[in-house]
């Protein structure tokens, strides 16, 4: 990521008041750790697991603060039960931000598989979704994606791609 990517998530996150941020690190938003800790404004969980993050992002907003789930778009198949638990039982909402692992001219073998299966994944767990590919669109894309999670009582997604993560 370009630092301007990264300050753009920073403000996105900011500008829709969270506070709290869980992530499980991957080498395409390495660039975003760093800052995200450094940020006094934000505190940073760092998780075991996709699926706990979820669950403490889902608790966060039970105490009436928002917080945010960063991930690699393969952290959506760990953390699809608690996700559906959440919002389709409970209607307490989670926004990830994710990396678009495995889209087209990915050079992983192993990547590929979290590609096919992430947008299908989303579309089963009635997940609306927005993959950002313009750096100038990131910090938007956020905070659409809160105000629509905070008025539907539902997740949503922003998945970084393209060139933002290459």
């Amino acid at each position: 990521m370009h630092q301007q990517a990264v300050a753009a998530v920073i403000a996105g996150l900011k500008s829709a008041g969270v506070s709290i941020v869980c992530y499980l690190p991957d080498s395409l938003l390495k660039e975003l750790y760093p800052a995200l800790d450094a940020d006094p404004d934000i505190r940073v969980i760092r998780v075991t697991n996709e699926g706990e993050g979820a669950a403490i992002c889902g608790g966060v907003f039970l105490s009436g603060k928002r917080a945010a789930l960063v991930m690699e778009n393969s952290g959506l198949r760990a953390s699809a039960e608690p996700l559906a638990r959440m919002g389709l039982g409970a209607g307490i909402p989670v926004v990830m931000i994710m990396s678009y692992r495995g889209e087209l001219g990915e050079n992983n073998w192993w990547a590929v598989p979290h590609g096919i299966t992430m947008e299908p994944m989303l579309d089963a767990l009635r997940i609306p979704y927005r993959v950002v590919e313009d750096e100038a669109a990131i910090s938007r894309a956020i905070r659409e994606s809160y105000d629509w999670s905070y008025a539907a009582y539902y997740h949503s997604a922003v998945v970084l791609g393209g060139e933002i993560v290459r």
